[in-house]
């Protein structure tokens, strides 16, 4: 994607293939649960060689305070994955990179330098008939001294409370029309969207039974890249979502979220977007935050 603001946040999958024996490389996987589409076992059954993983729902954040991994946990985690300050770091996963972009904007949130996004997701990589491996590998773990989170990527459930209303804030809704509408609560006690948000529609994708399969969003091609730039423009300024406006992003849990985040920031430059990570799953559950829908 030639245009697109930050070209050194992507990383396309034959510049990965070149580096997969560079030391100075960390590739990671983030997966969510045991599943064997994104989680254990889809890593189990094949990944990127050399591919460190992260799980987004136990050590991206931290259940036990219903928050973002701290300082500390999250330098333990890169210190893990054998990740020093001047790693480059390219994460992908599966889901339309959607756990994936959550990761890279921790990355951001906690100060690592050189982060990159995997061009298309972990199904592009197989599909592709790159290499994979089924064996975990062997990682010396480094030190990596905690850095305090920067707050400006990010949105507290007060803030957004504050910008309700105010012309110059836009929040972003980045799931489906019908959890927007309200029909469906994403699980949470409460169903619609923050009053005054725009719907960046997202396409539930289901199974034959029923069961959720997949997100499909409408800043991707078939194949899980990213639209040109200009296409993503036209998007983002249809909904009236300009630069000129502060921008707060959000969704169910983060996934959907910080995709838009990436693609305000990295791709198109905006320059002042943050990302509410606790999003419905927090909004939706609490008696005190207002919806509309």
């Amino acid at each position: 994607m030639s245009e697109c603001h930050h070209p050194e946040s992507l990383a396309s999958a034959q510049w990965v293939a070149d580096h997969l024996a560079n030391p100075s490389v960390r590739v990671v996987e983030v997966i969510w649960g045991d599943g064997d589409e994104w989680g254990t076992a889809a890593y189990r059954s094949g990944h990127i060689p050399g591919a460190a993983v992260w799980d987004f729902a136990t050590e991206l954040q931290d259940p036990a305070r219903n928050d973002i991994v701290g300082p500390d946990g999250y330098a333990a985690l890169l210190a893990r994955a054998g990740v020093n300050p001047d790693t480059t770091v390219v994460v992908y996963s599966g889901l339309s990179n959607l756990l994936a972009t959550f990761a890279f904007w921790l990355l951001k949130v906690y100060g690592h330098r050189d982060v990159r996004l995997l061009g298309g997701d972990r199904r592009k990589w197989l599909a592709e008939g790159r290499p994979r491996s089924r064996e975990a590998p062997i990682i010396a773990a480094t030190s990596y001294a905690p850095q305090p989170a920067d707050g400006r990527l990010r949105a507290r459930r007060d803030e957004v409370l504050r910008t309700i209303g105010q012309e110059n804030v836009l929040l972003v809704d980045a799931r489906s029309p019908e959890m927007f509408g309200g029909t469906d609560k994403a699980g949470a006690a409460r169903g619609g969207h923050i009053p005054g948000a725009v719907n960046l529609a997202a396409l539930r994708e289901a199974h034959a039974d029923g069961s959720f399969k997949a997100w499909r969003t409408p800043t991707v091609r078939e194949d899980g890249t990213f639209k040109p730039a200009d296409e993503l423009q036209a998007l983002f300024s249809g909904l009236g979502i300009e630069r000129e406006r502060a921008i707060i992003t959000y969704c169910v849990r983060g996934g959907l979220s910080t995709h838009a985040w990436f693609v305000l920031t990295q791709l198109l430059g905006y320059p002042n977007v943050r990302e509410y990570d606790r999003s419905w799953v927090e909004w939706g559950n609490r008696e005190d935050t207002p919806i509309a829908q």
